[in-house]
Order: structure tokens, then C-alpha cells, then sequence
């Protein structure tokens, strides 16, 4: 089969129907509320695609059934590594998208593959909420990572974090440093690069993207940054990591 030609009439086909694929962005903010375990908010934003799940989704099957299936499965092999990313132990995270393939499996109905499909996001969401009171973690400091992990996209500072919960800038940062062991600074530039490290391990998003979605001055500074925490640069640690994990 000639690859490249049917990629091309794909894609042509997709321009002539006016099909739009789900922008970079949007999926990115879903992933990351559920690895920062917000429940609420992956609720809502389930509920704000679910009247339409499939728009901007690529079609993997011809039959609906099998489709939303299939587009269960991609999700729960993305989401399981970015929660062991995000502390979610390595067997719990695995088994459970185990479960929820399973029963994805045996079921045959759109409508409740859609409701397992709420089910496993919310279930990855809860595991990491729990992870994460299990850190005796203030208020404060915890509306703080809460809201990094939220708006990575964001320039995110001390003083804004101040604002957010409305404490003193430095009372605040001596509260972080005390609580997490880093500062505020360190704690959202590894947040942003724990972030890189899994899209350049598990998508074939760009770097230019990535930089973007992240909130770097530009594509030079992420480049630098990402070196200087990994000892490699995006490039080389996509060439290391993404072969091994696509067969996965």
C-alpha cells in the first residue's frame, strides 16, 4: 500500500468536507486536568465535548461503535503515562486503563462507550487527586499547583500567584519553598519540562508547538531550558524516547 497517497487523498478529502481538527491546545488543557487531578473540571469539560464527541476527532473506524472504542483506547494509553509522569504508581495507572479497555471491549452500545469514556477520565482524575492529598499540602499551596498545572500556556509569576490566593509575594514564596522543597520558579519550569517530556514522548507534536502551548518566550528558550534540566535537547530526547513508546 502507498502510504503517502492515501495520507495525501485523506487529507484532501478532509479540506474538502471543511473538516477542522480539534486544536493542540484544547486537548492539552484536558490532559493536564486530569493529571493535576481537577475532577471537577474534567467533568465539564467532558460534558462540553460530549454533545458532539467526535467533531474534530479523526475517524479511525466507518463504524460509530468502533470508532469511539478505538478513540478510547489511544486516550487511555496517552493518559495512564502522563498520570506515571505525574506520581500515579506504574502498575495502578496501567491497570487500570487494562479495565477500562476491557470493558470497552465487551461493550457494543455508542452511548455507553461515550459514559466509559467519562468514567475512565474521571477515574484517572480521582487516582491523581488522592496522590496528591496525600502530600500534606496548605490551601494555599495547593490552589497554587492546581492553577500552574492549569495554565502552563499562561506567564505565570510569583505576584500573580500571590494575587490568586491573596497572601504577601514573599510571605508566599517562603510557604512554597517550606511545603515543596523548591521555589515557585523551579517548581513551574519542571512542571513545564515534565509536561515537554511527555508530549515529545507520546505525540508527534512539533517543538515549535510545544514551546508555544507552554508559555515559552520562544522556541530558542524552550530549547535551552529543556537541555539544561535533561541534558538533551527536544529533538534528540524525541529520537531516544518516541520509537520505544509508540509500541508500547
Amino acid at each position: 500500500m502507498n502510504t503517502n497517497r492515501e495520507l495525501n487523498y485523506r487529507l484532501y478529502v478532509q479540506r474538502m468536507s471543511g473538516f477542522t481538527r480539534q486544536s493542540f491546545n484544547s486537548e492539552f488543557e484536558r490532559y493536564m486536568a486530569v493529571q493535576s487531578g481537577d475532577v471537577e473540571t474534567v467533568k465539564r469539560n467532558f460534558e462540553s465535548i460530549k454533545p458532539n464527541f467526535t467533531a474534530g476527532k479523526g475517524q479511525l473506524s466507518d463504524d460509530p461503535v468502533r470508532n469511539i472504542r478505538y478513540h478510547l483506547i489511544v486516550s487511555v494509553a496517552v493518559i495512564s503515562r502522563i498520570c506515571v509522569e505525574g506520581g500515579l504508581g506504574h502498575d495502578e495507572a496501567y491497570t487500570l486503563g487494562d479495565i477500562f479497555i476491557r470493558r470497552a471491549d465487551k461493550c457494543n452500545d455508542y452511548d455507553t462507550l461515550l459514559d466509559l469514556f467519562e468514567e475512565m477520565l474521571v477515574s484517572y482524575a480521582e487516582q491523581m487527586r488522592e496522590i496528591k492529598k496525600n502530600n500534606v499540602i496548605s490551601i494555599h499551596i495547593r490552589r497554587c499547583i492546581d492553577y500552574i498545572y492549569e495554565n502552563l500556556h499562561e506567564d505565570l509569576s510569583v505576584k500573580l500567584l500571590a494575587e490568586l490566593v491573596g497572601l504577601n509575594q514573599t510571605y508566599l514564596s517562603k510557604l512554597f519553598a517550606k511545603e515543596t522543597g523548591i521555589t515557585i520558579k523551579s517548581f513551574i519550569t519542571n512542571a513545564k519540562i515534565n509536561t515537554a517530556e511527555n508530549l515529545l514522548k507520546y505525540s508527534d507534536i512539533s517543538c515549535s508547538e510545544i514551546s508555544c502551548a507552554l508559555g515559552f518566550s520562544s522556541q530558542s528558550a524552550f530549547i535551552s531550558v529543556f537541555k539544561k534540566k535533561t541534558g538533551k535537547t527536544p529533538r534528540q530526547f524525541r529520537e531516544q524516547y518516541y520509537s520505544q513508546t509508540i509500541s508500547l
